[in-house]
C-alpha cells in the first residue's frame, strides 16, 4: 500500500500540471490534390485511395493574403489623416490600432457618415487648414536654419535670404510668407556669428511656424574664411536679440509649402 502511494507521489512530481490556453485561430488553407482519384459510377463502391491521392498542392494561404483596406469615418481631426467627417481608407491594422481603438474614428456606415459630417460652420472654425499642415509646422519648427551671409560686403537680411536658405534645406517658401524680426539685421558683424533669431512662416493663411535661424559669415577668399565648426547646429547658441523679439506679420500668406 505504501509503495503505491510513493509511486503516485513520484508520478505527480514528474508530470506537473501546467495551464494551457487553447484558442482557435482564423487560418484557412486552400489545397488541391495533385493526383485526383478516379470517378466512380452511381451506386458503385468508391475505390480505395492510394498514397499519391494524399499529395496536395497549396492554392491559397489566407494568413499571408493581403487584407483589403478598411474605410472609417473620422470623429475628429487627425494629423496626417484628415478632418472630422472625412472618410479615409487605411490598412486594417493601422485603422484599428491608431483610429478605432483610441476613439478617433468609427466604422463607415451611412449612419456614421451622416452623424459625423462636418457642417459648413464647423469647417469655417477649423483650426487646421489641411491634414498635413500641422506636420509641416512641426518639421519647420524642428529645423535650425543656417543663414549664410557675406563676410566682406555689407548686407541686410531680407526675406529672400531666408527663402534661399530654406531652399538649400529642401523647402520651397514664397518671400511674401516670410516675416522677419522688426529690428533690422545688418552686417557683416562677427559678433553676430552663430547667434540665433526667429522668423515666422505662414502656411495656408492659418498655421504659423517659428523657424530658428543662425547667422554664418562666409568669404569667397579661402584665406579669410572662418574655421569650420563640425555639427554647429548641435551647439548652444545665444539669441541675437535679448528678448528674441517677435517677427512682424508677413504681407501675404503662404499658399503652398513643398518639401
Amino acid at each position: 500500500m505504501l509503495v503505491n502511494i510513493v509511486k503516485g507521489l513520484a508520478a505527480s512530481s514528474l508530470c506537473p500540471v501546467r495551464s494551457c490556453l487553447l484558442q482557435s485561430t482564423r487560418n484557412t488553407f486552400v489545397l488541391k490534390r495533385r493526383f485526383p482519384p478516379n470517378l466512380y459510377k452511381k451506386n458503385q463502391k468508391p475505390g480505395k485511395l492510394r498514397g499519391r491521392h494524399y499529395v496536395y498542392d497549396l492554392v491559397e494561404d489566407t494568413t499571408i493574403t493581403k487584407k483589403p483596406n478598411l474605410e472609417v469615418v473620422l470623429t475628429t481631426f487627425v494629423e496626417g489623416v484628415g478632418s472630422k467627417g472625412d472618410v479615409v481608407s487605411l490598412k486594417p491594422n493601422i485603422a484599428y490600432n491608431k483610429l478605432l481603438l483610441p476613439g478617433l474614428a468609427v466604422y463607415k456606415t451611412p449612419e456614421s457618415v451622416a452623424k459625423y459630417a462636418t457642417v459648413k460652420d464647423e469647417k469655417e472654425k477649423e483650426v487646421h487648414s489641411s491634414a498635413y499642415a500641422q506636420r509641416t509646422v512641426n518639421k519647420l519648427e524642428s529645423l535650425i536654419l543656417a543663414v549664410v551671409m557675406n563676410k566682406d560686403h555689407p548686407w541686410k537680411i531680407e526675406p529672400w535670404h531666408i527663402k534661399a536658405s530654406l531652399r538649400k534645406a529642401g523647402y520651397y517658401v514664397p518671400e511674401h510668407a516670410i516675416a522677419l524680426p522688426e529690428t533690422p539685421i545688418t552686417g557683416p558683424d562677427l559678433l553676430k556669428q552663430n547667434k540665433e533669431f526667429y522668423c515666422t512662416i505662414t502656411i495656408n493663411n492659418l498655421e504659423k511656424a517659428r523657424v530658428r535661424c543662425r547667422i554664418h559669415h562666409w568669404s569667397t577668399e579661402p584665406s579669410d574664411r572662418l574655421p569650420y565648426v563640425f555639427e554647429h547646429w548641435k551647439l548652444d547658441s545665444e539669441p541675437l536679440f535679448g528678448n528674441n523679439s517677435t517677427p512682424a506679420q508677413p504681407e501675404d500668406n503662404l499658399k503652398n509649402v513643398e518639401k
